[in-house]
């Protein structure tokens, strides 16, 4: 079981050891609720073995671009947009010196276009003035550019540079809390929790396979609970519809790409 002074990059460092002894939110023992995730996790690669990213990139400047334009937007949408944009802004130059009325134009379908707009030019003169117009494959390093927060280099990171992390989104950490993996609410400690019950090898495509189910299967309003391949193992069966008929029309098992 790692520990998360082992992992620095990934890990936070101002939190509880994840692997005491302590009470886990559905009363069963520590070594049962492990037990019992990485049962759910082998599960979901069954179910899910070709999950992936579902954002388009070549390279981890388009990567992070599109994680920045997905914040309150769908992967498809960004998707849609991305290839002009990667065209006319193929480096962190481009960006830095964009016209912001061209640059908000081209993005603006993605929502928030304004201040996207800030994020991304403010990206690019951070990457030339810090890192020599490269992106950084570090978390520290990623965490202090405009409009990038633990989740997007988290994202980054995993994907782009094959450094293992967790990605919490709110599919994420809804999932996590039905599963009874963790109570948390905070991101941080939602991911420092859910890394404690696997190893790091693990991370990067447990969030992309938890992410999945929760768009196709399991979700907000109503989870399908009938036609889940998780069932048997999920503390929060009967969340949703338990008829099997009513459950599958629930289900959206399709690309997100």
């Amino acid at each position: 079981m790692p520990s998360p002074g082992a992992y620095p990059v990934t890990m936070p460092r101002d939190t509880p050891d994840a692997t005491a002894e302590a009470a886990t939110p559905t009363g069963e023992s520590r070594l049962a609720l492990v037990r019992r995730a990485r049962k759910m996790y082998r599960q979901l690669v069954e179910l899910y073995p070709d999950a992936h990213c579902e954002l388009n990139f070549t390279n981890p400047l388009e990567l992070l671009v599109a994680t920045i334009l997905s914040a309150q937007c769908t992967d498809k949408r960004v998707n849609q947009v991305t290839p002009a944009l990667f065209a006319r802004y193929p480096d962190a130059e481009a960006y830095a010196s964009a016209r912001r009325e061209e640059l908000e134009e081209m993005i603006r379908s993605t929502g928030f276009f304004r201040a996207k707009t800030n994020s991304l030019i403010g990206l690019g003169q951070a990457l030339c003035d810090r890192h020599g117009g490269e992106v950084p494959g570090n978390l520290p390093d990623l965490v202090k550019l405009p409009g990038v927060g633990r989740k997007t280099a988290n994202v980054l990171l995993g994907n782009a540079f094959d450094v293992p992390g967790i990605t919490v989104d709110t599919h994420f950490g809804r999932l996590v809390r039905r599963f009874g993996w963790t109570d948390e609410e905070d991101p941080v400690r939602v991911e420092h929790a859910v890394g404690g019950l696997f190893p790091p090898k693990d991370w990067t495509m447990l969030s992309h396979r938890v992410i999945w189910h929760g768009r196709r299967v399991c979700h907000a309003r109503k989870p399908a609970c009938g036609a889940c391949g998780l069932a048997r193992l999920c503390p929060s069966f009967g969340e949703g519809p338990t008829d099997t008929a009513t459950a599958t029309k629930l289900l959206r098992m399709r690309s997100f790409s």
